[in-house]
This record gives C-alpha cells, sequence and structure tokens, in this order.
C-alpha cells in the first residue's frame, strides 16, 4: 500500500507547490510541510524497492528527515518564501512523515 493516498491533504498540497502557484499568498508553512511529507512518503517508497527496508527505525526516520530537509529549503530558496517558518514547515512534516512510516510499517520496529 502507497503512503499518502492520492486525495490525501498532503498529496493534494505536493500537487500545488508542484504547480508553482504565483500569488505567494497561497503558500504556507502546513502547505509546504504536507508537500513535504508526501516528497518524503514517495522517496521512502523508492529507497525501500531498492534496498529493503532499513534495519532500524531510526535510519528510517532519518531517510524521511533527509528527503524533507531538502525539499523544504529548494521550495523555500526557488520561491524566494522568505516569509516561510522552514524549521516549522520541516517540524510538521517529519511529524506527518512519521506517523505515516508507523502506520504503513509500524510492525516492522
Amino acid at each position: 500500500m502507497g503512503w499518502f493516498g492520492d486525495d490525501s491533504d498532503e498529496a493534494e498540497a505536493y500537487k500545488q507547490v508542484m504547480q508553482r502557484p504565483q500569488e505567494l499568498s497561497r503558500w504556507s508553512n502546513q502547505l509546504l510541510g504536507d508537500a513535504a511529507a508526501y516528497e518524503a512518503g514517495k522517496a521512502y517508497e523508492d529507497h525501500v524497492a531498492a534496498n529493503g527496508h532499513p534495519d532500524e527505525h531510526h535510519q528510517a526516520k532519518e531517510i524521511l528527515a533527509g528527503v524533507i530537509g531538502d525539499f523544504v529549503d529548494r521550495e523555500v530558496e526557488v520561491q524566494g518564501l522568505d516569509f516561510i517558518d522552514r524549521d516549522w514547515a520541516k517540524r510538521h512534516a517529519q511529524r506527518r512523515a512519521e506517523i505515516e512510516l508507523y502506520d504503513q510499517h509500524g510492525d516492522r520496529w
């Protein structure tokens, strides 16, 4: 089963961010965080398909954190979103991704 269904808040946020809305007022910490969580879920699925599941729970969380950090920093810099609280967006994304990680693979660790 895939992470974050196509109709989830995270998937919708990801679609909005990837469409690059020109009106900066549409961007928010939560929108960017949800999109980052979705991107992290996709990257984690790709990692598992290529390498198998990490041996340790903390390794899975580190994979998610790396993808989230890169995604948030890239979008803030590319879009010039100086008003976005990067740390808040990253924490929000990490929480959402870890909840999904547990829902998908909680029985592994």
